[in-house]
């Protein structure tokens, strides 16, 4: 359903927070720097969990402004015997008190999400901190809107709507233009070289390169 990012300075996580994220029906991922998200490879993250019981204070807020900045919905995880010293100020988006039964554990999850993303559902493709309205034909990238047009939009969506899967020119070119197009696959290259231009950075890459064959989203 969700893939978490926890972040630990201990390099592992609380056995019993693990078992309960796999029974929630949920992966995840452990750190012990938020940088690691970044990973070439690595599983988009929906959401980082802070584990409070391994974390000091001072540190945790600096990571929550870092998550905040990256847009990325983030939770602190507080031992029940710890939280009368919670400091709300540290202001994260949700406070799991554990231990925590899953279905609390995947409530708040949602709850941290939908307060950075807004709503998700069939009309919002979200992958990591990229976001595509299908019922607006909107797209953004970490909070910033950008602006595509209609064949830039449609590519975007049938590669992100399979991420993985190889496309070759001709493929990408009868889909989005239709076989009656008389242009060459060079105008596949030329539209994903804009698209490149709008949506990804040097600390973003969404579509890839496959030489001599087409493109895939990554």
């Amino acid at each position: 359903m969700y893939h978490l990012f926890i972040l630990t300075n201990q390099g592992g996580v609380p056995i019993g927070l693990a078992d309960t994220i796999d029974r929630a029906g949920m992966s995840c991922r452990i750190g012990v720097e938020l940088e690691q998200i970044d990973d070439n490879g690595s599983t988009p993250t929906d959401a980082v969990l802070l584990d409070l019981s391994s974390l000091e204070q001072l540190d945790v807020r600096h990571l929550v402004e870092e998550c905040h900045k990256r847009k990325l919905p983030v939770l602190v995880s507080v031992p029940r015997d710890a939280f009368g010293d919670y400091d709300v100020s540290l202001n994260s988006d949700e406070v799991v008190i554990s231990p925590v039964s899953e279905a609390e554990l995947t409530t708040r999850v949602k709850l941290a999400m939908y307060r950075i993303s807004g709503p998700a559902g069939p009309k919002l493709l979200r992958v990591g901190d990229l976001s595509i309205d299908l019922e607006r034909y909107e797209v953004n990238v970490a909070g910033r809107r950008v602006a595509l047009t209609y064949k830039e939009f449609q590519l975007l969506v049938l590669l992100a709507s399979n991420p993985g899967r190889v496309y070759t020119r001709e493929a990408l070119l009868s889909q989005i233009w239709g076989y009656d197009y008389l242009g060459g696959t060079r105008t596949v290259d030329v539209h994903i070289r804009r698209l490149r231009s709008k949506v990804e950075d040097t600390d973003r890459v969404f579509v890839e390169t496959i030489w001599n064959v087409g493109y895939r989203f990554k």
